[in-house]
């Protein structure tokens, strides 16, 4: 039998044929095992973009339904019950993305994007092979949905404090449009940097940008009536994430010195200390109000926010310090003076922050008590210690507070129950916000609590992980098992229902592996995050040296140990980063694994540093590009014994499809067994549903054939 399929598959003509005829025998399958399907499980919508409206307490957010994805808002009822509903009616999983949704001031409509790349930019990505193509355009809906409108060709909308024009990007240019119906849009700035982060004074008559220039960067604010740019305190480094002051007149925002020698996906534990600046609107003067300490937080690293730092009704400024070596919230006075720190405690991480409409306090997720989950916290700036909101076995996060100061939405999930939009009442007790949105046949029931586990790495670096058991398993029996890999590599898995889209994709997979009784091991290796910053700036990590395999072999062991596990059937699955430790794992330890699924893995890190960071060139740097190819799976491919299936779409933004070409050409010579899927025009988080059911039927069945006798 061939060591690899014919041709490759196109799903552009075949996809439809191939998922009916997957699911189908998927079904049939899972109901002589007494589960459920892979289209079950994956059929709950995921929430994204939670948006506080201006007015009424309302809150809107996404729902991606089956790759139709719609507006949806809540807003409360009598009884102080919330009402949701959906606002537009998009019906097609087409992989034309929505999101940046933005309410008007006054209430009555939402803004939002259609289109495009909604993570890199770059060309608008055509999952779907429309032959007539696709674009990115600006549009808004009013929330009875009955005036849905164009506004025009871009992204990153900011809408005027007055509701009367919307500003956003095309192109890297700062274009706006009025909302009088039938406004053309105009160019308003041409800048020469690529233009982006737009913000509007509080009295509308100026809007703010961050013009990126390659290795430099400057805050810029234009005055439309005088129709005149001033750079904010220019210099040679790079000024990001700023924000308006609440009387309008200065702008606070973060400076990061430049460096050359700084490469991509290699540690950085102490760095030229970043500094937060203050500069008059106006006149663009500006001086240094705060600056990090040499040490442990001298690198910037920033939280899951709007902007990275908060003006308060205090006149203080609440930014994200890593001071401790773990990522917390301090404040500082607008003139300068002494830094306080917000959160303290031990052991844990600030991840999504929030401040209230009347400035006056902070909402926040963290695992503070709870290292592998999120919990809400609330704080008043003036206050003492934070008060934990969300407590329990449950995963909180995107927390926004409504137009009354006083109710919070969120998002959350827990082992069972999916990613789901929620408000806390006024007792604390979190209450769904569309609970007739969850499809009746999804599984919950049926899924497994994942256990937390703490392994050892090869050099005895403790790593955590989440061990999916089979469901009510009295078999006594040895189980074929699966190590899965997040990517990122800055992520980390979690205890139930992840808050990314990609790993609730990938947490459902794993669901239901371990309902066709599979063993699986979710291992959160060492340069993730949620276990602070020596963890995450692990030492010889990635293209430093690949410090990270330590945890692959580390997890391999500890499922060889387990009495519930063949020792002889035992697989590597990941994706991104995580494709490039499935393909490490499998070149430098065939004797161990038995099989692989790499998704869109990195093979190559010379190709993807300089992917990333077009300044990267290997000549220059012999040894680092020597260290780097030594860290690829690539470089071990002559040890490569185990089969893989490799998947991944052509228009990847993040690996290069390039990568998959080269791994496939070196699989061929050294007469692996392999298989490949290619979803042509697809990218690397894969925006159509059909994509990510046949991909992960796929992964399934391609497991099946190589693990189950």
């Amino acid at each position: 039998m061939s060591s690899r399929f014919a041709g490759t598959f196109n799903f552009a003509r075949r996809i439809a044929l191939a998922v009916v005829l997957l699911g189908t025998l998927t079904a049939i399958a899972a109901a002589a095992e007494g589960s459920f399907t892979l289209e079950q499980v994956m059929s709950s919508p995921f929430p994204s973009e939670l948006v506080a409206g201006p007015a009424g307490g309302r809150v809107a957010w996404l729902f991606n339904a089956g790759g139709a994805r719609n507006i949806w808002i809540a807003e409360p009822a009598e009884g102080g019950r919330y009402r949701s509903r959906q606002v537009t009616n998009y019906t097609e999983d087409d992989g034309q993305d929505i999101g940046q949704l933005v309410w008007t001031p006054d209430g009555r409509a939402i803004i939002y994007v259609r289109g495009g790349d909604l993570e890199n930019g770059g060309t608008d990505p055509n999952p779907a092979s429309d032959p007539a193509g696709v674009e990115q355009d600006v549009w808004i809906v009013t929330l009875d949905g009955s005036a849905l409108r164009k506004l025009g060709e871009g992204h990153s909308p900011a809408v005027s404090p007055h509701s009367d024009a919307v500003a956003y990007i095309d192109k890297d240019q700062v274009w706006w449009v009025k909302l009088d119906a039938g406004a053309k849009p105009e160019q308003l700035i041409h800048d020469k940097g690529e233009s982006g982060d737009l913000h509007w004074s509080p009295d509308g008559s100026r809007v703010a940008f961050v013009s990126r220039r390659q290795d430099h960067a400057f805050v810029v604010v234009y005055d439309v009536a005088a129709k005149h740019l001033t750079y904010l305190d220019p210099s040679v480094d790079r000024d990001i994430s700023y924000t308006w002051s609440p009387d309008g007149k200065s702008i606070a925002f973060i400076r990061i010195p430049w460096s050359h020698d700084q490469l991509i996906f290699q540690p950085h534990r102490e760095g030229l200390p970043w500094s937060i600046r203050v500069a008059d609107g106006a006149t663009g003067r500006g001086h240094e109000v705060w600056r990090a300490d040499a040490g442990p937080g001298s690198e910037f690293h920033g939280i899951e926010a709007d902007s990275q730092i908060f003006w308060t009704a205090g006149d203080t400024l609440v930014f994200p310090w890593e001071k401790t070596g773990w990522l917390r919230l301090y404040s500082v006075p607008s003139a300068g003076g002494a830094t306080r720190l917000l959160t303290p405690g031990d052991d844990f991480e600030v991840e999504d922050v929030t401040l209230s409409p009347d400035k006056h306090e902070l909402v926040f997720n963290s695992n503070q008590g709870d290292i592998d989950r999120r919990h809400l916290w609330k704080e008043a700036i003036d206050a003492g210690r934070p008060t934990e909101l969300t407590p329990g076995d449950g995963i909180a996060w995107s927390p926004v507070v409504a137009s009354d100061n006083a109710t919070i939405a969120m998002l959350r999930s827990d082992a069972h129950n999916p990613a789901r939009p929620a408000v806390l009442s006024a007792s604390g007790s979190p209450t769904d916000l569309a609970p007739e949105s969850m499809p009746p046949d999804f599984p919950a029931a049926q899924l497994v609590t994942p256990q937390q586990v703490i392994i050892s790495a090869a050099d005895g670096l403790r790593i955590h992980g989440q061990l999916f058991l089979p469901k009510d398993d009295a078999s006594g029996g040895r189980h074929p098992a699966v190590i899965f890999f997040h990517g990122g590599s800055r992520r980390q898995m979690l205890l139930g229902w992840h808050y990314m889209d990609y790993y609730h994709n990938a947490y459902a997979l794993n669901q239901y592996l371990a309902s066709r009784g599979y063993v699986i091991l979710s291992v959160n290796y060492r340069s993730g995050i949620g276990y602070g910053l020596d963890f995450r700036e692990a030492l010889n990590y990635g293209a430093a040296g690949a410090s990270e395999f330590n945890d692959v072999q580390g997890a391999g062991v500890y499922l060889r140990s387990r009495p519930d596990v063949d020792p002889s059937r035992i697989a590597l699955w990941g994706g991104s980063y995580g494709g490039y430790l499935t393909a490490l794992g499998l070149a430098r330890a065939s004797d161990l694994f038995a099989c692989g699924v790499d998704f869109h893995g990195v093979h190559d890190w010379n190709l993807e540093m300089n992917h990333f960071q077009p300044s990267y060139d290997p000549e220059s740097r012999p040894d680092a590009a020597r260290l780097a190819w030594e860290s690829s799976p690539l470089a071990a491919v002559k040890t490569w014994r185990s089969p893989v299936l490799l998947i991944q779409g052509d228009d990847d933004r993040n690996v290069p499809f390039t990568e998959m070409i080269h791994m496939v050409e070196a699989l061929r010579k050294q007469g692996v067994d392999f298989q490949q899927l290619v979803f042509p025009d697809e990218i690397h988080g894969f925006l159509m549903h059909r994509t990510w059911l046949a991909a992960y039927h796929g992964a399934s069945d391609y497991l099946d054939q190589h693990l189950k006798k």
